[in-house]
């Protein structure tokens, strides 16, 4: 996959007249309003693999004292979540430099942080993300592949784990039926 989309793909990409890949970014391309790389999409170069930091070694500054910035917000949607709601789970849980879809995991289906799978890692950040964005039982059971029993359980376990971002969720749906906007 890293051959096909990088290392045979990127020479096509290269500005005849700099002689160096451009990529675009768009902030309407995704629908969560994050800036997407594309034309190439250098954002999915993997950086945990020894291939993706070889392939990483072609980016290079144009000039010596020039340096490339990579910059990440991490979970960005959860902190502004932990920071309206105010939860103090939540909050604790970045203060803790944790990793948050660990530890929901661990509150959510009831296990120790040492024994999340990656598999219940998966699931809780499908949790984390769908319930903030407001998924239904039955979106979570489709997405993480269980019934929507369950799906309706882990969602309230999730709300017993993080109330405040119950109440948050809930006073802006207010806010937006009041007000016409959110």
């Amino acid at each position: 996959k890293l051959r096909g989309t990088y290392t045979d793909a990127l020479p096509a990409y290269i500005n005849p007249q700099t002689g160096r890949v451009h990529t675009s970014y768009a902030m309407a391309a995704t629908s969560t309003g994050r800036l997407a790389s594309t034309d190439p999409n250098l954002q999915n170069i993997p950086i945990r693999t020894d291939m993706g930091r070889e392939i990483r070694k072609a980016f290079t500054p144009q000039h010596k004292k020039w340096v490339l910035l990579s910059a990440d917000y991490s979970q960005i949607e959860l902190r502004v979540m932990a920071h309206m709601s105010g939860d103090t789970n939540m909050i604790q849980g970045f203060q803790e430099d944790a990793d948050i879809h660990t530890s929901t995991a661990s509150k959510v289906f009831g296990v120790a942080k040492s024994k999340v799978t990656n598999d219940l890692r998966r699931k809780a950040k499908d949790i984390n993300f769908g319930i903030i964005y407001g998924i239904s039982p039955f979106g979570l059971a489709s997405r993480i592949g269980m019934s929507q029993a369950e799906a309706k359980e882990f969602i309230q376990n999730y709300f017993n784990t993080y109330p405040k971002v119950k109440e948050c969720i809930e006073a802006i749906i207010e806010n937006g039926r009041h007000n016409g906007y959110v």
